[in-house]
C-alpha cells in the first residue's frame, strides 16, 4: 500500500496551529531574557508551554497507531525500534521520521511556540529541520536512555549550531522516567558516544575526574504539553519507568540555516544524500522559520 509522504509538504497540512501574521502575534511566543540566560548558563531551559491538552491528545492518538509495526505508514520511518533496548523486560520504543507519516507530527514542526524560541536560542537565525524522534516508555517496564550528548551522533553535519527540543506527551516525573540534565556539561566539549539504550552509565568511561566530580544530574519533571530546549553538547538521559503510568515524548532537532553536510553518505535511511560541503536542505530538511521573512 502506498502511503502519502508528508515530508514533500513544507507547510501545515491541518489547522493544528495558527501561524502568526504580525510581530505582536509572534511576541507571545518569545522566550524571556531570563530563559535565554538560563540556556546559556546551564545548557538548557525548561517548562516551556508548547501544546494544549487537546493537541496532546491528538498526537497521542496518532502515536497509538505508529507504535504498531503494522501501521501502513511505518515504512517511511528513517529508523524504527519497537524496543531499542533489545531486552523484553525493559521496553524503549524509539523512532525517527514521524513527521513524514501523520498530520499532527508533521505540523508540530511549524508550531509557532517552537520555531520562535528555537530561532532565539540559535542567535535569532533561521531554523532548519534536522530530524524528529518519538520515545515511548510503557508503564512498569520502560527502559533507560543512557547518558549522552546529542551532537556526538550528529557530527556528520557542521558546524555545531544545533538545538534539541523535548516535548512531553504525558506528565513526566521521576517515577516514570523523566529527563535528567547535567547542568554546565555543555562546556565539557565533545565526548565519545555510548549505546543510546545500553548501559545507563556507559558515558562515564569517557569523563575526566573533574567532569565526574561535576556530574550532578537534575530531574526535569514536566506537565504534558510542556517541554525543554537543550544544547547539543549537554549531557542528558533518563532512567527506567517503573511506575504505573506510561511516558511518551516527541523530540524535535533543528540547526541554524547554513549548516553543512560533512559526508557524501546518506544521512538517514530513506533520505537523499547531500554532498559533503553543501548546505543542508531539500525535502527532508525544510526551512521552518526565518525571522527576517516573518518580520520579527
Amino acid at each position: 500500500m502506498n502511503y502519502q509522504d508528508l515530508s514533500k509538504i513544507h507547510v501545515q497540512v491541518s489547522d493544528m496551529f495558527r501561524w502568526p501574521e504580525t510581530q505582536s502575534q509572534w511576541d507571545q511566543y518569545r522566550l524571556t531574557s531570563d530563559q535565554i540566560n538560563s540556556y546559556k548558563e546551564f545548557g538548557y531551559v525548561h517548562d516551556v508551554k508548547f501544546l494544549s491538552d487537546e493537541q496532546v491528545d491528538f498526537l497521542n492518538e496518532e502515536l497509538i497507531g505508529l507504535v504498531d509495526p503494522m501501521h501502513p505508514g511505518n515504512a517511511l520511518f528513517h529508523e524504527y525500534n519497537s524496543n531499542e533496548s533489545h531486552d523484553p523486560n525493559v521496553i524503549l520504543f524509539h523512532a525517527l521520521g514521524a513527521w513524514r507519516i501523520t498530520p499532527g507530527f508533521h505540523d508540530i514542526l511549524w508550531n509557532p511556540a517552537f520555531v520562535m524560541a528555537a530561532s532565539q536560542l540559535l542567535g535569532n537565525q533561521a531554523v532548519r529541520f534536522w530530524h524528529d524522534q518519538l520515545f515511548y516508555k510503557p508503564a512498569l517496564h520502560g527502559g533507560v536512555v543512557a547518558w549522552h550528548q546529542d551532537y556526538s551522533y550528529w557530527t556528520r553535519t557542521i558546524p555545531m549550531h544545533h538545538l534539541t527540543c523535548w516535548i512531553g506527551l504525558d506528565d513526566a516525573t521521576i517515577n516514570n522516567g523523566c529527563l535528567y540534565y547535567v547542568p554546565h556539561s555543555h562546556r565539557w566539549g565533545l565526548l565519545d558516544k555510548p549505546d543510546l539504550a545500553g548501559d545507563m552509565n556507559g558515558l562515564m568511561q569517557y569523563l575526566s575526574e573533574e567532569q565526574k566530580a561535576g556530574f550532578k544530574p537534575v530531574p526535569i519533571e514536566l506537565k504534558k504539553g510542556y517541554g525543554t530546549f537543550h544544547h547539543p553538547l549537554l549531557v542528558h538521559g533518563s532512567y527506567e519507568n517503573r511506575s504505573e503510568k506510561m511516558r511518551r515524548a516527541c523530540v524535535l532537532n533543528v540547526f541554524a540555516d547554513g549548516t553543512l553536510s560533512d559526508t557524501d553518505k546518506v544521512l538517514m535511511d530513506g533520505a537523499i544524500a547531500i554532498p559533503k560541503g553543501r548546505e543542508m536542505g531539500g525535502q527532508f530538511h525544510p526551512l521552518l522559520f526565518d525571522p527576517d521573512l516573518a518580520g520579527v
